[in-house]
């Protein structure tokens, strides 16, 4: 008898409206000063929605689009697996409830800004969501080691924009073709080759024997 084949351990699920909508919905009532790494958590340790590397991809492409890059992701996340459902589900969820938070905290700052207690609380934010976008960019920048090419262009960006000053947009308008370019007649000859697993090497051994 003919047995039905199982999804292996790396198969991931496929997120319903729903799932989305509440993924990112819980995604904006938790994520204080930098959304990014939690929402690589949720997207791909929690969730497995996208691999390592589909994750980098399309932040990638979210970075390069007018916008925050957050809203960006909630968007074409949904686009990609529910259409414009899931796209409106996304950007629905996550900016639902910080809305509303901010439109309270607004008017509760117009009374309170010029207490000294205020701008320490913010001061200590901003330090928090420095720390978060500095893992973050750790995290992203771990699958480049595997390519030389990608690694290169990751680093003259960096040097560009935070050595050199260069703005964001003429970076970005200069190494984007470059980058494509590169990846396209390089990328594969300057990426760590995979190496055989040990046990089917032995496996081979013996059956030659």
């Amino acid at each position: 008898m003919m047995s039905t084949p199982t999804p292996g351990p790396d198969a991931r699920p496929v997120p319903t409206t729903r799932d989305i909508f509440l993924g990112f919905l819980g995604l904006g009532m938790t994520a204080f000063g930098g959304a990014l790494p939690l929402a690589h958590r949720m997207i791909v340790e929690r969730r497995r929605w996208l691999s390592e590397a589909e994750f980098v991809e399309l932040l990638g492409l979210c970075q390069f689009l007018p916008g925050g890059n957050i809203i960006n992701l909630s968007v074409a996340l949904g686009m990609k697996f529910r259409g414009i459902k899931g796209a409106v589900a996304g950007i629905t969820g996550l900016i639902a409830v910080p809305s509303m938070v901010v439109i309270l905290l607004g008017m509760i700052y117009q009374h309170f800004q010029h207490d000294p207690n205020v701008k320490h609380l913010f001061a200590g934010l901003a330090a928090a969501a420095a720390g978060l976008l500095i893992q973050m960019a750790v995290k992203i920048a771990l699958p480049l080691r595997k390519n030389l090419v990608l690694a290169a262009v990751a680093v003259v960006c960096f040097a560009a924009i935070a050595l050199l000053r260069v703005p964001l947009v003429w970076v970005m308008l200069v190494m984007t073709p470059i980058s494509v370019l590169l990846t396209a007649r390089y990328g594969q000859r300057f990426a760590a080759k995979p190496q055989a697993a040990p046990a089917a090497d032995a496996g081979k051994k013996e059956g030659a024997q």
